[in-house]
């Protein structure tokens, strides 16, 4: 006969491109068992420990095989639940120079290796918006169509984080493979109506400063309206004898979400509080990016480029839930 499954099962996840682990805590939140994660960045990997209990491989994807992962796991050819990847995106940004042969660009077909290897019964990938605009989407037509290749059925959706209980406009393209003999068709979490602004996130964090704030900066925000450049970011030169160097003008605002935290704005400028009298802190960006603030990072500089490349974790913990409530839960055993 034909049972539910256990309602109580723990399902379990291997991320694969795991960083310092955005999209893990998002599946820890929803009750996820990780497997294993990898990552061949050594700091990523060091605060991936900090964090989780979860074992995390220090190891370049291309040198992984499946039979690998799944002695270390003990799982068979099947079993997985779901298999998670955030390949690097340089080459697809927006924000970079959006080079179709950028060889960072071919990592998804060594997720789409290990997905043929593993054959989970769904696999998650996330991207940058910018592989469906303009000249990348010959790339993305690519991919796409190499996945449905696995006996997967696939669907891909643009997300913005800030619908997911995120304090900021963050867009990333979600890819999910449901496995064709499991019947059931991939799906997405509802976006929320309310929106988590600034001011609300960032409430109970310190009015506290962690790094140099240009004095300039000051005066030119006082200058400016106060919803100027909430999401798009602009730059000037600022002159030191022979030195030239652009300082961010990009504010946060209370009333609203920040916009998109990217890794360069944030490690090298910075983005600038309400009040314009110093750069968001470590704690605000965190939040802004929905990772609690005692998140443990291993120093400023590499911290915040990790979270400017993680997943917004709660982001990822509703797509997780979504697929645990109406796909995981509904497959059957047989007994």
């Amino acid at each position: 006969m034909w049972l539910s499954m256990v309602a109580d099962r723990r399902y379990t996840v291997i991320s694969l491109f795991a960083g310092c682990g955005g999209s893990s805590l998002g599946y820890k939140w929803a009750e996820f068992k990780e497997l294993l994660a990898i990552d061949f960045e050594k700091n990523a990997v060091e605060t991936f420990k900090l964090n989780f209990d979860a074992p995390v491989w220090e190891r370049d994807i291309k040198t992984v095989t499946a039979d690998e992962i799944m002695e270390f796991c003990k799982i068979s050819v099947g079993e997985l639940d779901i298999l998670d990847g955030s390949p690097p995106c340089q080459g697809f940004s927006t924000a970079g120079k959006r080079k179709v042969s950028d060889s960072r660009n071919d990592l998804f077909l060594e997720f789409i290796r290990l997905v043929k290897g593993l054959q989970p019964k769904v696999f998650v990938m996330e991207n940058v918006s910018g592989m469906i605009k303009g000249k990348m989407k010959g790339r993305f037509n690519e991919i796409i169509g190499t996945l449905k290749t696995l006996g997967y059925v696939v669907r891909c959706k643009l997300m913005n984080a800030m619908y997911y209980e995120v304090p900021q406009s963050r867009e990333r393209v979600i890819f999910i493979g449901v496995r064709n003999d499991l019947n059931i068709n991939p799906v997405y979490p509802e976006a929320s109506k309310k929106i988590i602004t600034f001011r609300e996130a960032t409430k109970e964090i310190g009015n506290y400063s962690d790094r140099d704030f240009p004095e300039v900066l000051k005066k030119i925000g006082i200058l400016q309206p106060k919803n100027l450049w909430s999401t798009e970011v602009k730059a000037f030169k600022l002159i030191k004898g022979n030195v030239a160097g652009s300082i961010s003008t990009k504010w946060a605002i209370n009333d609203k979400p920040i916009g998109a935290m990217l890794k360069s704005e944030i490690s090298i400028v910075g983005i600038v509080h309400p009040d314009r009298g110093r750069y968001l802190n470590i704690d605000e960006l965190k939040v802004c990016q929905s990772f609690p603030v005692d998140f443990k990072l291993i120093d400023r500089k590499t911290g915040i480029e990790r979270l400017g490349n993680s997943v917004p974790p709660k982001m990822m913990y509703h797509i997780a839930k979504t697929i645990k409530e109406e796909i995981l839960d509904k497959l059957k055993v047989e007994v």
